[in-house]
């Protein structure tokens, strides 16, 4: 028996899976309660923010993952798998779809990968609560080191990254919303990372050129994030097999108009027909020019970074310039490799990397603008 398609959401299962989701956090929070016993409450925030900084990071990848498994619809419902917390209590519903479709969506499987990414990531949300809780209590007994706000806007965040993730399956893999909930996780990167220095403290000196110059870097990796997520939720990645020229041409034929419509299905071009070969073409070498584009401001950035002769400057060059190899090289073996796994996962990784540096540095540099407190 084939079963019905769930309600697209079912709210049932909420209470089950925030359990889980609590009990995946008591672990780092007890570990970082155990390792930081004989230290100050500063010690124990800082320790926990970085701590759920890396887990961000390892969630991301993990997001990837699951899109790059096709394992996005291994649940079709949402917050649980055909009205469960589990697959387990899901296992006939989850057998009647791969019988009848056995490289469908929804195999048993994908459906353990969806839910396992929607596991890790309520136990991100736990811990980022803690972390706005706790901060608003030093704030009220004055032992605060950063300000409450930074954690509560991580909470927002977050709470914002949970409604995305969940468009993501009702609307069946809509291009923008999953890109959009791809930026989400690496923007919860950003914010984590620059909370983090509140707590580390430690100020970079940069001229106001650098620092306007690290700024717009930063912008420009954000676009060509946006578009490197366009063309994987596209999957336009093997749109061009050949480097540098593409389809053995330096300009072949693109659909700028199909490619760049935000609004519509999987698939579909503007007009909802089938979306052209030409338009996966356009989001493809687009992507590649931006990153040309990204290669020469980063650059520059290095440079001037090189020649401040400060060896904070200096060390910050060579963490950016090892995270852009290891794009480039990821970027590349994606498309001469035919789109690896661990290839893709590697240029995720690389992206989500370099975007925390750029922020981490940015961060230290307006801290040196300010005493501590």
């Amino acid at each position: 028996m084939i079963p019905t398609n769930p309600p697209a959401y079912d709210l049932a299962p909420v209470a089950l899976l925030a359990l889980v989701g609590v009990l995946l956090a008591l672990v780092p929070l007890a570990w970082v309660t155990f390792r930081n016993r004989h230290a100050g409450a500063s010690a124990h925030r800082k320790a926990l923010t970085v701590l759920t900084l890396f887990l961000t990071f390892d969630l991301v990848l993990f997001g990837a993952f699951t899109r790059l498994t096709d394992s996005g619809l291994g649940c079709p419902d949402w917050p649980g798998c055909y009205g469960n917390a589990s697959p387990i209590g899901a296992h006939a519903d989850i057998h009647a779809a791969e019988t009848a479709l056995p490289t469908g969506p929804v195999t048993r499987g994908k459906a353990w990968i969806e839910m396992t990414h929607r596991y890790l990531a309520t136990g991100v949300g736990v811990l980022i609560t803690v972390l706005t809780v706790l901060a608003w209590r030093d704030r009220r007994r004055g032992t605060g080191v950063i300000s409450p706000w930074w954690p509560t806007a991580t909470w927002v965040w977050v709470c914002l990254q949970g409604a995305f993730g969940a468009l993501t399956v009702t609307m069946k893999l809509y291009p923008a919303i999953v890109t959009a909930h791809l930026l989400g996780g690496l923007g919860l990167l950003m914010l984590l990372a620059a909370q983090a220095q509140g707590y580390l403290r430690k100020p970079l000196a940069l001229s106001p050129g650098v620092r306007t110059l690290a700024w717009a870097v930063l912008g420009l990796t954000v676009l060509q994030v946006t578009l490197g997520g366009w063309v994987s939720t596209n999957y336009a990645v093997l749109a061009c097999t050949d480097v540098p020229t593409c389809q053995g041409q330096w300009w072949p034929p693109m659909d700028f108009d199909h490619g760049f419509a935000v609004f519509r299905e999987l698939g579909q071009g503007r007009d909802g027909s089938l979306l052209p070969f030409a338009a996966l073409t356009a989001i493809h070498m687009t992507h590649r020019l931006g990153a040309v584009v990204l290669v020469l401001a980063l650059g520059w950035l290095l440079w001037q970074l090189r020649v401040s002769r400060d060896p904070a400057g200096v060390r910050w060059s060579v963490a950016l310039g090892l995270a852009l190899l290891w794009q480039l090289a990821s970027g590349l073996s994606n498309v001469v490799l035919g789109w690896p796994m661990v290839a893709a996962l590697a240029h995720t990784g690389g992206a989500a990397a370099l975007l925390t540096l750029l922020s981490t540095m940015i961060t230290r540099a307006h801290q040196a603008d300010r005493p501590a407190r």
